[in-house]
């Protein structure tokens, strides 16, 4: 727990394909229409397929897991609030901060944030990891 800090950071980011928007509706069985049939989501608010905002989410997974806290990591909490859509082929950045260690339960809360386009917040959230690794 000592390599650790308030205002430590980390990012990771992507683009998402229509593939794996498929492969994702495929596996969570969330088919709605607005992820993954062009022509009916031309005709919706966004105009355009938008990516499942809990697989834009997972990136967070990626960098809680990989990065910062990192090996170790276990989830006990996250919350989220989507803000804005993230279409196919937008990148986006996701970008975990600490905020808080409590170093006696093991216990690092997060702030979990993504970005997209021209840096605009599309996921708000938090995170509460209890943290097992080295």
């Amino acid at each position: 727990m000592d390599r650790f800090y308030v205002g430590q950071e980390a990012e990771a980011a992507k683009c998402f394909t229509q593939e794996e928007v498929r492969q994702f509706a495929e596996l969570s069985g969330d088919d709605n229409p607005l992820h993954v049939d062009e022509e009916y989501a031309k005709e919706g608010k966004f105009g355009a397929c938008v990516v499942h905002g809990i697989l834009v989410s997972g990136l967070i997974s990626k960098v809680l897991g990989t990065q910062l806290p990192g090996e170790g990591s276990i989830y006990l909490e996250q919350n989220l609030s989507f803000r804005k859509p993230v279409f196919v082929g937008d990148q986006v950045t996701a970008r975990v901060k600490i905020t808080e260690i409590l170093p006696e339960k093991k216990i690092i809360l997060l702030e979990t944030n993504v970005y997209g386009r021209e840096g605009q917040c599309v996921i708000q959230g938090t995170a509460k990891i209890l943290f097992e690794g080295k």
